[in-house]
C-alpha cells in the first residue's frame, strides 16, 4: 500500500463526506424556511443509514464475486478486509471511500421530493433503494472485467451514471408517484435563503476534488488531471447557464450561478478522467446550457422536482456520461489501450454506443424499480404528510422544531 496514494484517498474521503453538509445547505436554502431542518435532515441521516448498510451487506453485493449482474455475501459485514492482508489495508480503504459515494447518492433525491414527504418514509426508502438500486448499479459498471456494462467497455471514471443518472431517474419516478406540493405550480415558492445556497455550492464545489480526482486511487498525473476537468467544466458550466437565463430571463441570478457550478460538476463526473481540459470546458458548457433549459421542463410537463435534481442530476449525468463518447482521449490520459478515444480524436462511433446503452439502462432500471419501491411504500406506510402538516411546515410538523427563531 502506498503511503502517498493512502493519503490522498483518506483526504479524498473525507473531501465527499464534507459534500454531504453542503449539498444539505445547497438544497435548504432553496426551500422555504419553514421546511429548512426536514431537509438537513434528509441529507444528513443518510450519514447514519448507509454506512451501517454499506457494512453488513452492500460493499459485498457491489464489488465482489464474478456475476456480471450482482456480487456475493462473500465480505458481508466486512468479513476478510482489514490492515493484516497482504495488501496492508488498501481494501478498507477503497471500501470507505467508496462507502462515502454511496452516502451521497440517496441525498440527492432528497431535494425532488422537499416540502412533502414523510420523514418515516424517507428512513425506510433510502436503504430499499440502496439494496435493489445503487448496489445493483454499482456491480454493473464499477467491477472491471466483471460488470455487465464493464465488461462491454461502457466508461464511467467517479460515478456519473451510478450515482447522478440513477439518482435523477429515481427522482423523477419519486415525484410521479408522490405528487405535487399543494399549491404548486400557482403558488409561489421562491428559495427562502440563496447565501446557504452559495455557500451549499462552494462546498459542494470543494468536495468534488475529492470526488472526482480521487478516483483515480492514486497521486499521480490522472488525478491531476480530473482536478483541472472538474475545475474548468464548472467554471464553464456557471457562465453557460447564467448566459441562458439571461437570454431567456433577461437576468443573470445567483440560483442560476450556483446551479450551473453544480450542473458542471454532475456533468464532468462521469469523463474527469478520461479526457482533457478542452473536452471538459465542452462537458461544461453542455451541461450548463442543456441544465438550464432542462429545469424548465417540469413546468411543460407537470411534475413537481421541487430542487431541480432531475433537470441538474439526471440530465447533467446522461449529458456527461454521453459526451465521453466525444471527447475522450487516451493520448492525454497516457492511457495506450486502457479505453478507446472519442469521435473527435478519430474513434469510431462504437464508444459513443456504449456510453449510451449503459446510461440508458441505469436510467431506465433506476426509474421503474424506484417507481414500485414508492407505490409499495406508499400502500403500506404512507408516503405524504397530510394538508395541516404540510401548510404548518414539516420542521414543526415531523421534528417539533424550527430552523429560525
Amino acid at each position: 500500500m502506498d503511503t502517498g496514494d493512502t493519503a490522498w484517498i483518506l483526504i479524498s474521503a473525507s473531501l465527499v463526506l464534507f459534500m454531504v453538509p453542503g449539498l444539505a445547505l445547497f438544497y435548504g436554502g432553496m426551500s422555504r424556511s419553514k421546511n429548512m431542518l426536514n431537509m438537513l435532515m434528509m441529507n444528513m441521516v443518510c450519514l447514519g443509514i448507509v454506512p451501517i448498510f454499506w457494512y453488513v451487506i452492500g460493499y459485498s453485493l457491489s464489488s465482489t464475486g464474478e456475476n456480471a449482474w450482482i456480487g456475493t455475501f462473500d465480505n458481508a459485514f466486512l468479513s476478510g478486509i482489514n490492515i493484516t492482508g497482504e495488501d496492508g489495508g488498501a481494501g478498507l480503504r477503497d471500501v470507505f471511500f467508496a462507502l462515502t459515494f454511496a452516502s451521497i447518492t440517496p441525498a440527492l433525491i432528497s431535494g425532488a421530493v422537499a416540502d412533502r414527504l414523510k420523514f418515516s418514509a424517507w428512513l425506510v426508502f433510502v436503504p430499499v433503494w440502496m439494496l435493489f438500486v445503487f448496489t445493483p448499479a454499482w456491480a454493473w459498471v464499477f467491477r472491471p472485467g466483471v460488470g455487465f456494462l464493464a465488461e462491454r467497455g461502457g466508461l464511467d471514471f467517479a460515478g456519473g451514471t451510478v450515482v447522478h443518472v440513477a439518482a435523477g431517474a429515481a427522482s423523477l419516478a419519486f415525484v410521479m408517484a408522490l405528487g405535487k406540493r399543494r399549491g404548486w405550480p400557482n403558488e409561489s415558492m421562491q428559495p427562502h435563503n440563496l447565501p446557504f445556497t452559495m455557500l451549499g455550492a462552494g462546498i459542494l464545489w470543494f468536495g468534488w476534488f475529492g470526488f472526482n480526482a480521487g478516483s483515480a486511487f492514486a497521486a499521480d498525473g490522472v488525478a491531476v488531471q480530473a482536478f483541472a476537468n472538474t475545475f474548468m467544466a464548472a467554471a464553464a458550466a456557471m457562465l453557460a447557464w447564467l448566459l441562458v437565463e439571461k437570454m431567456i430571463d433577461g437576468h443573470a441570478t445567483s440560483l442560476g450561478a450556483a446551479s450551473g457550478i453544480v450542473a458542471g460538476l454532475v456533468g464532468i463526473t462521469p469523463g474527469a478522467g478520461f479526457m482533457g481540459v478542452n473536452g471538459a470546458i465542452g462537458v461544461g458548457i453542455a451541461a450548463g446550457a442543456l441544465c438550464a433549459l432542462a429545469v424548465r421542463m417540469k413546468f411543460k410537463f407537470g411534475y413537481d422536482d421541487a430542487l431541480d435534481v432531475v433537470g441538474v442530476h439526471m440530465v447533467g449525468g446522461l449529458v456527461g456520461g454521453i459526451l465521453i463518447g466525444f471527447f475522450a482521449s487516451p493520448a492525454t490520459l497516457g492511457a495506450g489501450d486502457g479505453f478507446e478515444a472519442g469521435i473527435i480524436e478519430g474513434g469510431g462511433a462504437g464508444l459513443l454506443i456504449e456510453q449510451i446503452i449503459g446510461n440508458v439502462m441505469v436510467g431506465v432500471y433506476s426509474f421503474v424499480v424506484t417507481f414500485l419501491i414508492v407505490k409499495v411504500i406508499d400502500g403500506t406506510i404512507g408516503l405524504r404528510v397530510d394538508e395541516e402538516q404540510e401548510l404548518t411546515g414539516l420542521d414543526t410538523s415531523l421534528h417539533a422544531e424550527t430552523a429560525y427563531n
